[in-house]
Parts: structure tokens; sequence; C-alpha cells
């Protein structure tokens, strides 16, 4: 039988979290599904309600470039989301060869192994750790080459005292690797570790079928609670590495703050940081 594939799952699920008020239209009467039918769906974007259930059925594949932008649209999507959505009305109906294993370049390598005041990592695009300096392990036990950050975020007990902020982590995470993977779901590594975090977390069940997407390089604020040094408040920076699928993340502190002198304490004495991670190894 013929599944619905990503791209009906993905405007399914985004679908259903469009409350009708939120569009304009009557929300009165019995609904027997959460947000929008797909009828006013298809009214919304101006297509005819036969050809949207197609798409969502995953009986069309291929909607044109206008369709797409057109739902867009209706569901409201930003400027991430929407080219999303477009990865995956283009995707290739036949599966693609496997991936060779990812390396981080040479240069990188050298940059972040020079940088002993600034914790730095990279991450592949199954957010598995393939490189981070000392002092970054030392900020949080689950930057370690071998970790994966998403199983680690899940599954590792030790994360809810690492990041006081760790419901906003996770859902970063669950939409950080919705974009980073793009239209390639049924890549064999993501199925494996999808299954894995489904089996064992409700919490990442409940944020994988929300289909978030969150642009992949950027930056923000963070939060550290580190047994050694207290509560670090850091800026983070994710720089994509050109001609790759990784990222580079690195961390600094606000110049003359507590959390720079924190820091700095920390990078004198890198080793034996906060306690290690409990099962968040790649098999």
């Amino acid at each position: 039988m013929r599944t619905a594939g990503p791209l009906g799952e993905y405007l399914r699920a985004r679908r259903e979290l469009i409350r009708p008020g939120d569009v304009g239209l009557p929300a009165h009467g019995r609904r027997r599904v959460p947000g929008l039918r797909r009828e006013e769906l298809a009214l919304l974007a101006g297509i005819s309600a036969d050809y949207y259930l197609r798409l969502e059925q995953g009986r069309d594949r291929h909607p044109s470039a206008q369709v797409l932008d057109a739902l867009a649209r209706a569901l409201r999507l930003d400027a991430a989301a929407t080219t999303h959505l477009r990865r995956l009305g283009e995707q290739a109906s036949t599966r693609r060869p496997a991936r060779r294993p990812e390396r981080v370049p040479v240069g990188i390598r050298q940059l972040v192994g020079s940088w002993t005041q600034t914790p730095a990592l990279v991450h592949g695009r199954h957010l598995d750790v393939l490189f981070a300096n000392p002092v970054a392990t030392a900020l949080a036990p689950i930057y370690a080459v071998g970790v994966n950050l998403l199983r680690a975020v899940f599954l590792d007990p030790v994360v809810p005292s690492l990041y006081p902020a760790s419901e906003a982590v996770a859902a970063n995470a669950v939409a950080g690797l919705r974009a980073q993977v793009g239209a390639e779901v049924d890549d064999p590594r993501l199925t494996d570790l999808v299954e894995e975090l489904s089996a064992g977390s409700e919490r990442f069940r409940r944020l994988w079928a929300r289909h978030d997407v969150v642009a992949r390089a950027g930056g923000g604020v963070r939060m550290f609670r580190h047994p050694r040094v207290g509560e670090l408040e850091l800026r983070y920076e994710k720089l994509t590495i050109a001609g790759t699928t990784q990222s580079l993340v690195v961390y600094h502190a606000e110049p003359g703050s507590p959390s720079a002198r924190a820091l700095a304490r920390l990078a004198r004495h890198p080793v034996g940081g906060a306690p290690g991670p409990a099962g968040s190894r790649l098999p």
C-alpha cells in the first residue's frame, strides 16, 4: 500500500496545528479533527479539495512550486518551514544511496583544537558529535565525540540538571534535526534513531509529530548549570561548514561578566568537569 510519505505527513501535521479562528474561518459546529479540515486548507490555498487529498495521502508527490507556496501561505509557515515544504515537494521518488561517513575537514579540526578558552564542537547531520575541544567537553559532558546530542537530550538523565531550560533545548533539537535532514526522512540512520527515541520518550514522540523546523545556522543564548563553576549564561553561534552537512557550534560569554569568569576558571582546568553522560554514545 502507498503511504502518505514525508510530504503528506508534513501537510497533515501542520494542518492539525492551525485553528479555524486563526485563519478567519468559523469554528462552530462539531469537528472530528484537530485544526483545519482538508477542504478548509484546500480552500485557503486555492486548490481543489480532491487534489489536496491526493497530496496528503501520497497519491500525488510532485506538486508545482506555485501549489507549495500557496500551501505554505495557508499554513502560515515561516521561511525555514516553507523551505522545508519545498524540499519535500521536490524530493525524488527513488531511494537515495547510503551516505559515506561524515569526516570533519582537517582545517576545522585544527581551528577548533586551537581554541583553549572557547568551547566549540562540530556535529553532523544527525546531531552526532564529530569533534569537540576539551573545554567544550568540560562545559557539558554530552559534547564529546561519539555522543548523539538528540539521544542525550531525551534519554540521558544528566541533561535536565545541565540545562535549566531543557524543554526548550529538546524542542529546538528536534526542529533542528528536521531542518538538517530535509526531505531525506527515509535515511536508515535517521529511521533507527527516531524509532529508538520514540520507544524511549513520549516527549520526543510528541515533538517529532509536530514537524516543526528551525533554520540550521544561527545563534542564541543558552544557560548551563555546572557542578564546579556554577551557572553560566553563554551565547552560541551555529555556523554551517561549507561543502558539508556539518555545523560548527561555538560558545562565548559577555566580556567581563560572571559567566566569562566562570568559563575562564573552567578553561584553566578542563578535565574532570560535570559528571559523564549515561547511555548517550553511538551504537
